[in-house]
């Protein structure tokens, strides 16, 4: 093994004894913070019109263009450049957002959820599982940064009183479509041209990876 090959494994190691960081191909709609911010709750509502704040409770929405998050109780303010920004307790809290450019959404659910529209960061906090298409990660923290498309997850131990995942990082990331290895997947040759498909050879089966559920949750 060479130095630096060796380097690169410590290196792994280390984020992975800190927690998790994922790229991920996904960014907020830019056009969220030039909409309304629209709320309603079930209890009469605290909220100064002059700084633009306020709190909500009660099967409480709010919603900024794509944005949309429910929960039992919300402190939220508007922010300078008219994005929003909230903190939301409930059991569980859920965010919802669209990415820029497609027809998908990312979203989020935990006990309590952090959403700064400036800085285009979500923070869930207890069973935290934050959620693009079928892909999934598991924790009882996990950040995630709309504007860069990363998201981070580390094991934390459970709040009192609430049952959750523990000091334990899971995910699920399910095979790309471009993933030769998958049926229907696309395979090329050196010439770049597709490559054609033996009727001998057995088709592979599909990839997904998934935790080792073997392995004991620590306490």
């Amino acid at each position: 093994m060479t130095r630096r090959v060796a380097a690169a494994l410590r290196a792994v190691l280390a984020a992975c004894a800190a927690g998790m960081i994922v790229a991920a191909p996904a960014h907020a709609d830019k056009t969220d913070r030039e909409k309304p911010i629209n709320f309603s709750a079930d209890q009469p509502a605290e909220v100064d019109f002059e700084r633009r704040v306020g709190t909500l409770r009660g099967n409480v929405v709010i919603t900024q263009g794509t944005t949309t998050i429910r929960a039992d109780r919300i402190d939220f303010k508007q922010n300078p450049d008219n994005s929003l920004s909230a903190t939301a307790y409930g059991n569980p809290v859920s965010f919802r957002q669209k990415k820029d450019g497609a027809d998908e959404y990312f979203e989020g659910f935990a006990q309590r959820a952090v959403y700064d529209g400036q800085k285009q960061t979500l923070e869930l906090f207890d069973r935290a599982l934050l959620k693009q298409g079928s892909d999934e990660i598991r924790s009882n923290y996990v950040s995630y940064n709309s504007a860069t498309g990363i998201f981070k997850a580390e094991g934390r131990p459970d709040a009192p009183g609430v049952e959750g995942p523990g000091d334990r990082v899971r995910g699920v990331f399910q095979p790309r479509a471009d993933n030769p290895l998958v049926p229907g997947g696309a395979s090329k040759t050196e010439g770049g041209e597709p490559a054609k498909e033996s009727k001998s050879a057995p088709k592979a089966a599909p990839l997904t990876l998934k935790p080792d559920s073997s392995l004991p949750a620590k306490k």
